[in-house]
């Protein structure tokens, strides 16, 4: 297989360098918006702290549950669109978006810089590291 592609690529290379420039330009995109407003769990502690930084809390209620960053709101990521009007009051203070693992979050920034908030974090990592740093949770299910 692997010298077939080193005969296609010897007969056709503009066209095989072609797709190596724009997967390179794909994965440089990729990495810089996946990059872009994340903060780490130290620098959502800062804001929390210093300047009142909301947090939105992207998984489902029984993830949410089971623990999570005290003073959080629960907003599925599914039923955001639908619920956006519960954090206007936010809009002007930074408001960091926490999913599981920090993938979720970016599409959700994006929803609410376009609806207006001017300051939209997502934590780096999401839960999974925050809880890997070791940092408070809130556990609110009950254990039998």
């Amino acid at each position: 297989m692997f010298d077939r592609f080193l005969e296609f690529a010897t007969h056709h290379p503009l066209l095989v360098g072609a797709f190596v420039v724009v997967l390179l330009v794909w994965a440089l995109y990729e990495a810089r918006r996946s990059g872009a407003n994340a903060v780490s769990s130290s620098e959502a502690t800062h804001l929390i702290n210093r300047e009142d930084a909301q947090i939105v809390d992207l998984r489902e209620a029984k993830e949410f549950k089971a623990g999570y960053i005290a003073g959080a709101i629960n907003i599925p990521n599914g039923k955001l669109d639908s619920r956006i009007n519960e954090l206007e009051k936010f809009k002007d203070r930074p408001v960091i978006l926490v999913c599981k693992a920090g993938q979720q979050a970016s599409a959700a920034a994006l929803k609410l810089e376009k609806a207006g908030f001017s300051k939209v974090k997502r934590l780096r990592g999401g839960m999974a590291q925050w809880q890997a740093d070791d940092l408070p949770t809130v556990n609110t299910s009950k254990k039998k």
